[in-house]
């Protein structure tokens, strides 16, 4: 089985301020290929008005990030515009300072349990995504371990982030694989070394394995690879995505 690509449009974050930049990039990114995107980064729209845009141009849109805060104290909210949208996921895109920590994660894997039972007897299932600084070691293990070992596996799980467990010194494949019963979102990215230092660039043209990372994930059965560049280095974000696109389908791997 191999998972549907979409696009996190956190990529296009500054393209996506008004209504009617919300418009003119999404009909950008069906034009350019993709079909499903992840919502985040954009500026006010009313959810309706967003599922109007979306049907206008023929887009799916999968899931969503939502900041951890609103995920704990807002679900019922949450939940309306994900049946709204028609989300499959949600994700907790990261955690707050003061829970970046041992005891934070034991706590916020506790929470996220709770709020994430809550989503999955309403048919929404909520994932953690992951950036470097959960790959700190403590007493009990890395930070991204005590946070999905101390949660219930079926309430929370993950949205493996291959750019940034590569950056923590984690290797994505074997991470997917770990958590291979709870990874039904991921996000691509790609790694490469200029001026000797890390940078994100368009998959395909980075250093990343690829090849074992799509292995991992067909084992583990993922549905969504999400593309995201965070940072496109200069290069004009629409161009980026349309890069990794691309490439992606010159290694079999389809929008």
């Amino acid at each position: 089985m191999i998972g549907k690509v979409g696009l996190q449009l956190y990529t296009l974050r500054s393209f996506l301020k008004t209504e009617t930049d919300i418009r003119s990039t999404l009909k950008k990114v069906k034009e350019i290929g993709y079909n499903t995107v992840q919502v985040s980064g954009l500026g006010p729209i009313e959810p309706k008005v967003l599922k109007e845009i979306l049907n206008e141009f023929n887009l799916k849109a999968s899931s969503s990030h939502i900041g951890y805060n609103n995920l704990i104290n807002e679900p019922e909210k949450i939940l309306e515009e994900a049946k709204l949208l028609g989300y499959e996921t949600v994700a907790c895109p990261s955690l707050p300072n003061e829970l970046r920590n041992e005891a934070g994660y034991k706590k916020a894997a506790k929470e996220l349990s709770k709020v994430g039972k809550f989503f999955y007897e309403n048919g929404l299932i909520l994932v953690y995504h992951n950036h470097a600084f959960e790959l700190q070691r403590y007493n009990s293990g890395l930070g991204l371990e005590i946070l999905f070992n101390e949660s219930d596996p079926k309430y929370l799980q993950t949205e493996i982030d291959t750019y940034w467990i590569q950056f923590g010194g984690g290797d994505p494949a074997e991470w997917i694989l770990r958590y291979k019963d709870r990874a039904p979102i991921v996000h691509i990215k790609d790694m490469a070394i200029r001026e000797n230092k890390q940078i994100m660039i368009e998959i395909g043209n980075g250093n990343l394995n690829w090849p074992k990372i799509f292995e991992a994930l067909k084992e583990a059965k993922t549905k969504w690879y999400m593309v995201e560049q965070d940072d496109t280095n200069e290069l004009n974000p629409f161009e980026s995505v349309k890069i990794s696109l691309n490439n992606l389908k010159k290694m079999g791997i389809y929008a």
